[in-house]
């Protein structure tokens, strides 16, 4: 038996290949500011049993974005993050007894539909900007992200709407998801999901992330604000669609 095989109940050629695969994605979500933690969500999907799959989705992105975090530190809204954290309590707290569930695909098409508005709508008014707004917007996708695992895209587009520099809204936004996905932890350690079964993948995908996360932050560095700007937007209403995909085929059955 390998190294490889230990890391997971998975076969080693299978976590080899999660490992490789969370380079990308972390270096994708550096580059372009999302998209990577839906990529990888739908990796593990094709390979990972569904009671393990947002859990563990949920800490590998927390090493994923703590890492981005680190590298970015200098560069991070932090009257956004002590506006963000509150709401993202109450989010968890919601979660661990949430028992009644919207329709399957209501939820996807919600997310895709704030997505859509935030990327070519007009932009949301000031007061949602303020203090309560971010507060409720952490609070809700929180609540989201236990449920789908799929909230990047609606933290960022929100995130979008308040920063003006490139790596600042890949700092805030990393923060943000970083506080969000740690909540899983909690959430589902609570509903008795063991982690330590998984604990070694999950740690070999955060190193690797964190390869993934400096190579994506010097690409970044080399984009202009308005290449960024478009690279981000077309991401964002990419993701949606595919939300909007998702969510219309779960509610058709």
């Amino acid at each position: 038996m390998t190294l490889l095989d230990l890391l997971s109940p998975l076969s080693a050629g299978i976590n080899l290949l999660l490992v490789l695969i969370s380079v990308f994605t972390s270096a994708f979500t550096a580059a372009v500011g999302v998209g990577g933690g839906l990529l990888l969500i739908m990796a593990l999907a094709q390979v990972m049993p569904a009671a393990a799959l947002i859990p563990v989705h949920g800490m590998v992105q927390t090493g994923s974005n703590v890492g981005r975090v680190v590298l970015t530190w200098r560069h991070v809204d932090r009257t956004v993050i002590a506006a963000f954290l509150p709401g993202v309590v109450l989010g968890a707290l919601a979660a661990s007894w949430l028992l009644v569930r919207l329709p399957a695909g209501v939820l996807e098409l919600c997310i895709a539909a704030f997505v859509l508005y935030s990327c070519w709508g007009p932009g949301l008014p000031r007061r949602a900007l303020g203090r309560v707004g971010v507060l409720l917007a952490g609070a809700l996708t929180t609540l989201l992200s236990s449920l789908v695992g799929a909230s990047g895209p609606m933290v960022a587009a929100f995130i979008k709407q308040g920063q003006s520099d490139r790596l600042a809204k890949v700092a805030t936004f990393s923060a943000c998801m970083s506080a969000q996905h740690l909540t899983k932890a909690f959430v589902f350690g609570m509903a008795g999901f063991v982690f330590r079964d998984w604990l070694g993948l999950m740690l070999a995908m955060v190193a690797s992330g964190f390869v993934g996360t400096w190579l994506g932050l010097r690409l970044l560095r080399r984009l202009s604000e308005h290449r960024f700007d478009a690279l981000f937007k077309w991401a964002l209403t990419l993701l949606a669609l595919r939300l909007v995909w998702l969510g219309a085929s779960r509610l058709a059955g």
